[in-house]
């Protein structure tokens, strides 16, 4: 029973104070005057009164009513029901104001009244909460009051006073005052569920359901939550109706339903709050940063930006949301339909209310379920101790992760919710009801919302009667205030004060009613106590896929730790990889510890070193994934283990496995300790008490220790509420004997816990201070993992023993953390768990004993483990060098991590080879990793990765996880631009420093500071001088170039010159002696026939000339003489009439240093013109002709782009008149001179008189081009349009039906010179048949010289029509982009790892490199500038400086253009001339030097190279070299093995004089310094740059197709070898597996067979194996088997070139006899193939004859009806013909047959077959059934035939021929004369070989 009200307080306004701004209240009277002794009277009642403030006010106002909540200190709600009315006052103002009248209005501007009113305010505080019963009691005072009824106020506030009710139990009291009035007060059934009325329902009308729901959440995550509301009891309820929601949890922080505007300031609080405050203080509420604002007037609820709530988790947000609306708008769901239903309205408010509720109780019914299995209970006598198992919670519901669920448990709502409902002995409510009995049923109903909304219902009905059990009575009578007194004031009437009430009178009441409390018997109302019921066990929530996996690994899991206890350890090593995969699942690890747990006995299992160190790597693996809350339990089950398992290490000393498993974060985290800690005493209290299983139960308690374990859990909880049933039944000592028996429980396993957190926190090496640093938490990554197993560990600690002289300092600082840890769990526990202080004190000094005893052990297992062997890791393999090639550091022992590429790790089919464990060497040359993998089923296998040093383009270093090990370590990320990576991780023994040193030591290898650095320099010299390389002093370069040139001119002298033979030009052959060289005037240099011919001798100093011969050398200077382009013979016989000399002008590369020194300039251009006309181009670098058309003499040159002030004068028209020339229009008109010497040597121009007419262009036109070569002719306007980017969309075709694609820039068309296009593309349609307009050729006007030149630069020329020359703008790409696309490309190629996003696939990421753009578009460029050449145009390439896309685009015009460059020789020509020559920036663009590091790699020439490849795909016969030769380009061009590409230019390189000294005798014949004498030594040797399918086309010109979809990713990207590293640098690769093993010998000839054939079967993997190697071509394979049988025969073996050639001459002589071309040596030789593309497929096929080559072509067969003898049809290629006979086909063709009498002449397809002597026909040539057989030996005669009736028309006479057998004539006609020889020929001959 409760007082109805504790105390009755009037307040008014206090007059005395009203000084200030505000006015104040007081209090006027309260009864009683003295405080209840159980509830104090609380303070401040007359700010809540009126909470925005006291003021009186002109006009009397209507009465008010609102309840405020007050909180007491001890946490109590005390609930002051204020009802104000307003009462008048003479104006207290107005005497002042009447001695100043004039003034005062003046100021107030406003007459002041006479009367004011006051407001004066009855307050009932009260803890019982019942809104309605106050506002009647108060309004009836005040009736009493205002209308004088006779009844005296002391009566009825006594009566108030004194009245008694029920605080629940659901009885309704009937009250009354004495005042003739009744009530009825209904008390709620039971008191813990929160009465709401309506204000729920009201709450969410307000706000709406998803504002609501926030402030839910927002609550419950403690959040600070402010109402706004005009209304004070709006507010009031709104609060309510957020703590009714929140039920079953109890808000425990700051509550204020009304704040008073004084108190404004507690806004600011740093405590969470819900707080109502009206709404006229909005402004005040304005600048709070953290507190969401709900204002309920507007329905808006506001979030500051840095608050952020966490909401529920889905799908549980979203259920409850469609729950709510379908009770607030049920009409939502049929608002659709086309026939609603007719009665949808929503349930009355009341009724809503408690539906909304039932919602949240589901809700809470869903978020809670199980919780019970999750308690420990602790003590349980006197009074029940409670603690809850979060980590175990959150992991069984799988939830761990989630934001709001965690802070709900850790909230403090959570901790009240818990110490309320956890004990097991309470009464109970409908909240426990539902989580015992319904949580099933709300599991399955949950998916559907009908379901859910009629569960709802039945709760909201269970609400609805627990707060109106009965139906309402209406016995309420309650006087109101009359009209008149109520309202306003009618005037005149003056109503009195409230009068002061007699407290003597009011006091008697109290009194009187205490006493007869006191005689009255007490109430005895038996609670309802009972055992709170769990409900249903958290079932784990699993996806049942997992569930069919976890069986085969918890398999795997058994049988492994099967095979570790039955000392099987091979087995066991074998399934290791597979149980450390297994055990990222939480099942496999349930699983091994509950399998390890069957292997200990009596608490102690000892292994051998072997078996301890398996279990500890499990049990690591196991922990690695735990998070530090250990929500599966896992590491709570590993604890009592990791202290049982132990192996001996000597006399009386043994080590622990929880010495090995201490790097997890779970054992720093002390609600861990905690969790553990309470469930053990749990178990222990539990067995206390089942005194009758106790015998048992000890042995079974450990084991039983996964908290919550669902026996143990059971038995605790019902066994605490079956004791405290019992409690009252004890007697006194019993009930001691019980609290101090589990005290003693508690204290007993404290020790216990504080010696085990000691094992675990104190590291082996304690004078490492690991694991608690001053965070109080190990920092995981920071620690040297030496702990795998401890024999690591000793080998590790050696290093650290020179520091003992600290030791002791150290360790104690280890003791004195772990202490302190420690000492912070025992206090939080014990106290928790109410040990005394005596016990707790005694722990206290037990502590540090504890931990210095267990370092004193550990010092001797330390000292016991250092001596222990050392585990066997694999021996580290030390890899090949290369001759003078040194370590610069030794092997460091790493683990190689598979990165993004998929091959090697197995995923993709094939064994896992990686990761692999060895170690990565430094040396001078490479970084190479050498080891073998660790997954045992390929553990006989060598990996080997290696880059060379100078390729590294990128180096980061990483933390990586090794699945084997469990720690993270710190590896590196090695990339490089030979498409390697390389992430490594470094092992626990190499010390972080040695890494620290080993990045150093590469950096300085890889940017040396000088190239003198690189290897190709230092190659044979000691690796200490590499890495203690210096900066050399200033004049360097030219003391080197002066000792260089007297070495070179000592050694030449000297020099025989046979071995020079190779690269003399021929006219030098004949000299007699070298002397002559120095003397005389040898070499010619063509200058201007008007001056005097000046001698090479006189033009410049002696000492240069011996450079000068070297220069002469060159290979440019063979190149020229080559192509005529300028001779080196003797002055008499120079020819004055060529158009081109060879000028020296830049012997010194004075004119441009990055030029060669000598050049081809016009003949009529003189030296002094080249000096200034250079000034105009960039880098000096000015036109000069670097290649000549041999049937067209068009010309090609390359220059650097024009520097701006060039370029108005380039355009300027030549006979524009100037008046005075200035520098620069001297210079641009000399720059125009030099163009038209150009032009004028080309023939076509001299034949054409000078001008460009249309006559003189056709005539040379039709005079070079044979027949066949207008068939090739390009549309050349159509595909000019197409480079420019074209208006019209035609594109350009060609007659073989190739499309042109468009050279795009950043990705829009080029705009072009519309003047220039329409003159080339002579606005022509293609014809229809897509080949070129024939007529179109000769109607077009063409300039005599193309200057592609750079889009950006070419702007605003005006162009002259009668000008020769023409500008073709296009975009290049420049260095930048190259540099950005080939980044991504690596990327693309050797991703870091594998990409998360499944879009981002291989070729995606191909092509956002835009690698295959850029080649396409120089593929573009250099066939149009083909095609301009073939055309008889002359082309001068002038982009960006020069030397990056002019070079390439030069370079691949004269590969396409001329079959020369595609030889060997021609190519090594190539690069030396255009690349190395003409200045390509090797060192810059490379990266190779420390000044160029920050340039970055820009890999131009590799772009090159692509495109070559590109080439050589399409045109496989075209080429002398093997696409091998390309690829040892692109690795060597990088790798600074070879000098060639080292430096920028030729003056680079003859100042450090490399360019000569190469041809001098070398001191170490091993080292080649030259990158082309090492491809001739190998090429002599092996045919590996060798392509057997050459047989070139003469004077072939090649147009590759270079659309993006005809290019091919280079698989030099991609393919990897990992048996041997890069197949690049020859002498590693062939020392091993050269030699295949001996085949299995063949069955002898007389039948019976040798032993048992070994299998010739062979393992070939994906980038394991070279395949090359082991699948060699037939022709290699041939040419090995020849070799080995020379051998075996003792024969000295030929060279495989010249046994080729061997071949190749006689198959020749043998196609010459026969005329014919053969197969007959199965292998292609036949060098007059038709020009067709031959890339269509080319097979190299083993088949029944050994191997033939089968090209397969389509062609037409138009196209093979003429087999003409200079250019047999593709047809005699074809091999489609398969029947069962393997055929020869010497000859074939087709031929019109005679049939028999009056049959019509038809064409058959005839062969006639060499080897089975016979000439068979077919009815056409795909025909595979043979339709007759003329057998030649019946042939008699072959004779020419004449024309009979029925043949074929238009055919003359001669085609006609018989041939007569010894049956009959068959008449035979041919397509011509010619043809018809050649079969009679080709029969006659079988015929004379028979």
């Amino acid at each position: 029973m409760a007082r109805l009200a504790d105390y009755f307080v009037v307040v008014g306004y206090d007059l005395d104070k009203r000084g200030g701004v505000e006015g104040q209240g007081r209090i006027l009277q309260r009864f009683p005057e003295k405080d209840w002794e159980d509830n104090p009277f609380p303070q401040g009642i007359e700010l809540f009164c009126q909470p925005s403030g006291w003021e009186l006010v002109p006009e009397r106002q209507p009465a008010t009513f609102f309840v405020a909540v007050l909180t007491d200190i001890n946490s109590e709600r005390h609930y002051c029901a204020c009802f104000t009315f307003w009462e008048c006052l003479d104006n207290p103002q107005l005497p002042k104001a009447e001695a100043s009248e004039a003034d005062e209005d003046e100021e107030s501007g406003a007459v002041q009244p006479a009367q004011v009113f006051a407001p004066k305010s009855l307050v009932l505080v009260s803890r019982l909460d019942h809104t309605e019963v106050f506002r009647n009691c108060l309004g009836l005072i005040y009736t009493v009051h205002a209308d004088s009824l006779s009844v005296p106020l002391e009566t009825v506030i006594g009566n108030l006073l004194t009245c008694v009710i029920p605080i629940a139990g659901g009885s309704q009291r009937t009250i009354t005052l004495g005042a003739g009035d009744r009530q009825v007060i209904q008390t709620p059934i039971n008191d813990s569920l929160p009465v709401s009325g309506s204000s729920v329902a009201q709450l969410f009308r307000q706000l709406g359901i998803v504002n609501v729901l926030y402030l839910f959440c927002a609550a419950l995550t403690e959040h600070k939550i402010l109402f706004l509301s005009s209304s004070y009891q709006r507010l009031t309820d709104a609060c309510r109706g957020l703590l009714a929601i929140m039920f079953p949890l109890k808000y425990s922080f700051t509550y204020v339903p009304i704040l008073p505007g004084k108190l404004l300031e507690v806004l600011s609080t740093p405590t969470p709050f819900i707080i109502g405050v009206n709404s006229f203080f909005r402004s005040e509420t304005q600048e709070l940063l953290d507190v969401i604002i709900a204002d309920l007037d507007g329905g808006t609820v506001t979030m500051p930006e840095c608050v952020h709530i966490s909401l529920l988790p889905e799908p549980l947000l979203q259920q409850t949301q469609t729950a709510i609306s379908m009770v607030l708008d049920p009409e939502l769901e049929i608002a659709d339909n086309a026939f609603p239903p007719s009665s949808m309205q929503p349930s009355a408010l009341k009724i809503q209310d408690k539906e909304i509720r039932g919602i949240f109780l589901w809700l809470f019914a869903r978020l809670f379920q199980g919780y019970r299995w999750c308690l420990h209970i602790i003590r349980i006598h006197p009074e029940p101790v409670i603690r809850f198992h979060k980590a175990a919670f959150l992991g069984q519901r799988a939830l761990s992760e989630d934001d709001f669920l965690m802070k709900v448990l850790d909230g403090m709502a959570f901790a009240g919710f818990v110490s309320e409902r956890g004990p097991p002995y309470r009464a109970t409510d409908l909240f426990d009801d539902l989580i015992a009995n319904q949580v099933e049923r709300v599991r399955q109903e949950e998916a559907c919302p009908q379901k859910v909304m009629n569960h709802v219902k039945e709760l909201a009905e269970q609400l609805f009667k627990n707060e109106n059990p009965y139906p309402v009575v209406a016995m309420h009578k309650v006087q109101r205030p009359s009209e008149g007194s109520a309202g306003q004031d009618a005037p005149g009437q003056q109503r009195p004060p409230f009068p002061p009430l007699d407290d003597v009178t009011v006091q008697l009441f109290i009194d009187h009613a205490a006493a007869k409390l006191k005689s009255a018997p007490p109430v005895v109302k038996a609670e309802m106590k009972g055992m709170v019921p769990s409900g249903p066990p958290l079932g784990d929530v699993v996806d049942r896929n997992v569930l069919a996996n976890s069986a085969r690994r918890l398999e795997v899991v058994r049988n492994c730790i099967t095979y570790i206890f039955d000392n099987k350890m091979l087995e066991a090593k074998k399934l290791m990889p597979a149980v450390l995969r297994a055990l990222k699942g939480r099942t496999a690890r349930v699983c091994l510890t509950q399998e390890l747990n069957q292997h200990v006995l009596q608490n102690r299992a000892v292994l051998d070193d072997q078996q301890f160190d398996y279990v500890v790597r499990m049990m690591n693996c196991t922990l690695q994934d735990c998070s530090h809350m250990d929500e599966h339990g896992i590491a709570a089950a590993l604890l009592p283990l990791v202290t049982a398992f132990c192996r001996k290490l000597g006399a009386g000393i043994t080590q622990f496995a929880y010495s090995c498993v201490q790097e997890h974060m779970v054992w720093t985290n002390m609600q861990f300790w905690e969790a553990m800690f309470y469930s053990d005493v749990q178990n222990h209290i539990r067995a206390l008490y089942l005194e009758t299983e106790e015998g048992e139960q000890h042995g079974n308690s450990e084991p039983q220790e996964a908290p919550g374990g669902a026996r143990s859990a059971i038995g605790a909880l019902e066994l605490a509420s079956e004791q405290s049933r019992l409690w009252p039944t004890l007697c006194k000592d019993m009930q001691s004997e019980r609290v101090q028996k589990e005290e003693s429980t508690v204290f007993s396993q404290a020790i216990h816990y504080a010696n085990r957190m000691s094992y675990l926190l104190l590291p082996l090496d304690t004078s490492k201070n690991r694991l608690l640093r001053s965070s109080g938490l190990g920092d995981v990554e920071s620690v040297s993992n030496s702990y795998v197993t401890n024999s690591i560990a000793g080998s590790m600690a050696e290093s650290y023993d020179t520091e003992s002289g600290f030791e002791d300092a150290e360790s104690s600082d280890v003791a004195n953390s772990v202490v302190r840890f420690i000492n912070r769990f025992v206090d939080k526990v014990c106290n928790e768990s109410g040990v005394t202080n005596e016990h707790l004190k005694a722990l206290h000094t037990m502590i540090p004993d504890i931990v210095q005893m267990h370092i004193e052990t550990l010092d001797a297992v330390h000292r016991e483990s250092k001596r222990l062997p050392p585990i066997q890791k694999p021996k580290l393999l030390r890899p090949t060098l290369l001759p003078g090639e040194e370590f610069v550091m030794d092997g460091m022992r790493v683990h190689l991590i598979s990165d993004g590429r998929d091959e090697a790790t197995g995923v993709m089919g094939g064994p896992p080879l990686l990761p692999a464990e060895g170690a990565i060497f430094l040396t001078t040359y490479r970084l190479i990793f050498k080891g073998t993998p660790t997954d045992p089923l390929v553990g006989e296998q060598l990996v080997t990765r290696s880059f060379p040093i100078a390729s590294l383009t990128k180096e980061k270093r990483i933390s990586v996880s090794i699945p084997m090990d469990q720690f993270i370590q710190e590896g590196l990320q090695l990339r490089s631009c030979t498409f390697q990576l390389m992430k490594v991780a470094f092992d626990e023994e190499v010390a972080s420093d040695l890494a620290e040193v080993f990045r150093k030591h590469m950096h300085k290898l890889r940017y040396p500071q000088h190239v003198h650095g690189t290897f190709a320099f230092t190659v044979g010299q000691s690796a200490k001088m590499v890495v203690e390389h210096k900066a050399k002093d200033k004049n360097q370069s030219l003391k080197t170039l002066s000792k260089n040139l007297v070495k070179t001119a000592k050694r030449t002298i000297g020099r025989q010159y046979v071995t020079r033979k190779k690269y003399a030009p021929p006219t030098w052959e004949n000299r007699s002696s070298l002397q002559s060289e120095l003397d005389e005037d040898e070499i010619s240099v063509s200058e201007e026939p008007d001056q005097s011919s000046l001698t090479l001798s006189s033009t410049m100093r002696s000492s240069d000339r011996q450079t000068m011969s070297n220069v002469v050398e060159r290979a440019c200077c063979r190149d020229y003489q080559r192509l005529g382009l300028g001779t080196l013979s003797n002055s008499l016989t120079r020819s004055k009439n060529e158009p081109f000399r060879i000028s020296t002008v830049n012997r010194m590369y004075t004119v441009c240093r990055s030029y060669p020194g000598l050049l081809i300039v016009p003949q009529s251009i003189p030296d002094s013109t080249l000096q200034r006309i250079c000034r105009c181009y960039r880098q000096n670098r000015f036109p000069v002709v670097c290649w000549r058309n041999s049937r067209t003499k068009a010309v090609l040159l390359r220059s650097a782009g024009l520097h701006a002030k060039g370029v108005v004068g380039f355009f300027k028209s030549p006979n524009a008149p100037t008046a005075v020339p200035s520098q620069a229009d001297s210079t641009s008109l000399e720059q125009e001179k030099y163009l038209q010497a150009i032009i004028s040597s080309m023939p076509s121009y001299s034949e054409s008189g000078g001008r460009n007419t249309l006559s003189g262009f056709t005539s040379t036109h039709m005079s070079t081009s044979d027949s066949s070569d207008k068939l090739r002719q390009p549309k050349i306007g159509a595909l000019m349009k197409q480079v420019m980017g074209s208006k019209e969309d035609t594109p350009g075709t060609f007659s073989r039906g190739g499309k042109w694609g468009s050279i795009r820039g950043s990705g829009r068309l080029s705009a072009y010179n519309p003047d220039v296009g329409n003159r080339l593309a002579g606005k022509e349609s293609p014809q229809p048949n897509g080949g070129p307009g024939e007529a179109l050729f000769l109607r077009q006007q063409r300039a005599y010289l193309y200057i592609i030149g750079d889009k950006g630069q070419l702007k605003g020329g005006k162009q002259d029509s009668f000008q020769q020359w023409e500008v073709v703008p296009i975009e290049v790409c420049d260095v930048r982009q190259v540099k950005n696309s080939f980044k991504k490309l690596m990327k693309a190629c050797v991703p870091s790892s594998p990409s998360p996003d499944p879009s981002m696939s291989f070729h995606r990421c191909l092509e956002d490199s835009e690698w295959m753009s850029l080649l396409h578009r120089v593929l573009q460029v250099s066939v149009l500038v083909v095609e301009l050449l073939n055309s008889g145009s002359s082309v001068m390439v002038s982009l960006e400086d020069g030397w990056d896309v002019t070079t390439q685009v030069v370079s691949l015009v004269q590969l396409l253009s001329d079959p020369y460059y595609r030889t060997l020789d021609g190519f090594r020509l190539l690069v030396e001339k255009e690349w190395l020559s003409f200045g390509h920036r090797f060192s810059h663009r490379g990266a190779q030097t420390l000044a160029s590091q920050s340039s970055g790699f820009t890999p131009v020439f590799l772009q090159f190279l692509d495109c070559v490849h590109q080439i050589h795909l399409q045109f496989p016969m075209e080429f002398e070299f093997s696409q091998f030769y390309l690829k040892f380009l692109a690795y060597h061009y990088v790798s600074n093995r070879f000098r060639t590409f080292l430096l920028d230019s030729d003056y680079e390189r003859i100042e450090l004089g490399v360019l000569y000294e190469e041809k001098g005798e070398r001191k170490n014949p091993q080292v080649c310094k030259s990158l082309w004498d090492y491809v001739e030594r190998l090429n002599k040797k092996t045919p590996v740059f060798y392509n057997y399918m050459f047989s070139p086309e003469d004077e072939e010109v090649l147009r590759p197709y270079s659309f993006i979809s005809n290019l091919k990713v280079w698989d030099f990207y991609t393919e990897e070898t990992l048996s041997e590293g890069p197949s690049f640098d020859w002498e590693l690769v062939r020392g091993r597996a050269e030699c295949p093993p001996d085949d299995a010998p063949p069955d002898r000839p007389d039948g019976g067979t040798t032993t048992a054939p070994k299998s010739q079967r062979r393992v070939v993997w994906p980038c394991y194996t070279n395949r090359c190697k082991v699948e060699p071509d037939a022709i290699s394979k041939l040419l090995q088997d020849v070799q080995s049988l020379e051998a075996e025969l003792g024969q000295a073996s030929d060279r495989w070139k010249d046994t080729w050639d061997k071949m190749k001459a006689t198959q020749r002589s043998e196609a010459k006899l026969e005329s014919r071309p053969s197969f007959s040596s199965s292998l292609l030789m036949s060098s007059n193939l038709s020009h067709q593309r031959r890339s269509q497929g080319v097979y190299l096929q083993e088949s029944g004859v050994g191997s033939s080559i089968n090209l397969a072509l389509d062609c037409q067969a138009s196209a093979a009806s003429t087999p003409v003898p200079g250019r047999p049809s593709t047809s005699t290629l074809y091999s489609q013909f398969q029947s069962s006979e393997s055929e020869n086909r010497s000859y074939e063709g087709i031929l019109y047959k005679r049939g028999a009498l009056l049959k019509p002449w038809k064409p058959r397809w005839f062969v006639l077959d060499k080897t089975k002597h016979q000439l068979r026909y077919y009815e056409s040539r795909q025909d595979k059934e043979c339709k007759g057989v003329i057998e030649l030996a019946e042939v008699e005669s072959v004779v020419p035939g004449t024309p009979a009736m029925g043949a074929p028309k238009n055919i003359e006479d001669k085609a006609f021929f018989d041939l007569k057998t010894t049956k009959r004539v068959y008449n035979f006609c041919a397509q011509d004369g010619l043809n018809a020889q050649l079969w009679m020929d080709s029969v006659q001959s079988c015929l004379s070989d028979a």
